[in-house]
């Protein structure tokens, strides 16, 4: 898959950009707070339908204006695509695939696979399990669109048997049973995707890091789940009381979580920066493996953002390296330091584009 050309309107700090790209190499460089992570996340939009770095479609509307539009035009195994999202404010935003306007934006999830190596990854080592959840999720529901559907009508029962935990009476146990009912039936597969997912993802992950830090650490990636403990439905309903007292649910998929280890121990509190980020980097290039193989084997786009900080520089020259591989295909890039990206420019046997970028405006 090819990102041949976007245009970006009143997108953050973009007020109006028209770039046609490299189906090889994009690099943008420029100084922190200029715009290069708006110009990816802009790209992330098309891919996701909404922003990786803030959920709130409004406040990405550049200051001063009262609309946003992201369009693309894709080479898609062979064929022209274009999407475009369209958002005035105080009014539900327009995703459209080819000019027409999808009824529900999760049909989109998996057309434009995409994955993005950025500074806010650090959450899924430091942030709470919803993060690590998250990760598994993103990769999942874009091959398999029958994960994403599950998933939302178990977290439309958890929501609702929430609810009944809440109340001052005592719930109505048929209903309270009907949602559990529901988790159980939406949450054991969603487990099994999960586990398979996992299973199959952990050697390729470990490759990755062993490649990038020259085989210094042993790192491990361990999936833990209340599925474990026995049939889902058992497990929900045996806590009831528990839950009543705390008023939500303490047991289900929504608690799964993923340990990541550095030797024997969690990286969270042995990693040094350097090793927290290659863990990191490690975990995106195996998604990037990983949802390459599966689906509708689409190669998908690669966006790096600011990646090369807090490494030392044999870790730089291996992603370097990595980066350089034809394997890859569309790669997007954004650093300050420029020695980095023509270091890769330098190895890339394809053509590239570089753009500058200040306040906003990128020019090529």
């Amino acid at each position: 898959m090819i990102l041949n050309h976007i245009t970006i309107l009143n997108y953050k700090n973009i007020k109006e950009a028209e770039l046609d790209f490299s189906p090889n190499i994009n690099c943008f460089v420029g100084s922190n707070g200029e715009g290069k992570t708006n110009v990816l996340d802009a790209i992330y939009f098309l891919s996701f339908t909404k922003s990786a770095t803030n959920a709130v479609d409004s406040q990405n509307v550049r200051h001063g204006e009262e609309f946003f539009m992201i369009q693309g035009l894709y080479d898609l195994n062979g064929n022209t695509e274009e999407v475009s999202c369209g958002l005035k404010l105080h009014q539900k935003k327009q995703f459209k695939r080819n000019k027409k306007a999808y009824k529900k934006l999760a049909e989109h999830i998996g057309l434009l696979p995409l994955i993005l190596v950025s500074p806010n990854d650090h959450e899924l080592i430091l942030g709470g399990s919803d993060e690590r959840r998250r990760f598994m999720d993103i990769v999942i529901s874009q091959y398999n669109p029958t994960y994403m559907s599950l998933l939302m009508r178990y977290n439309a029962a958890l929501q609702q048997r929430n609810i009944l935990l809440k109340q001052e009476e005592e719930p109505d146990a048929e209903i309270m049973s009907a949602y559990e009912e529901v988790m159980a039936n939406c949450g054991e597969p969603i487990y099994k995707m999960r586990n398979e997912f996992i299973t199959e993802f952990i050697p390729v992950f470990q490759n990755y890091y062993a490649r990038i830090s020259g085989n210094h650490e042993l790192v491990g990636l361990t999936y833990t789940s209340h599925c474990q403990r026995g049939p889902l439905l058992e497990v929900i309903q045996r806590d009831r009381a528990k839950d009543r007292a705390v008023g939500f649910s303490l047991h289900g998929i929504h608690k799964d979580d993923l340990t990541m280890t550095l030797g024997d121990y969690p990286i969270k509190r042995e990693g040094s920066q350097g090793q927290n980020k290659t863990y990191l980097i490690s975990l995106k290039l195996a998604q990037f493996n990983f949802l390459k193989q599966t689906g509708s084997k689409t190669t998908p786009l690669l966006l790096l953002d600011d990646i090369f900080d807090k490494l030392d520089a044999n870790r730089v020259e291996q992603i370097i390296n990595l980066a350089s591989d034809e394997a890859f295909g569309q790669i997007f890039i954004t650093d300050t330091n420029r020695e980095n990206l023509d270091r890769i420019l330098e190895r890339s046997q394809g053509d590239y584009k570089i753009f500058n970028v200040k306040g906003g405006v990128i020019n090529e």
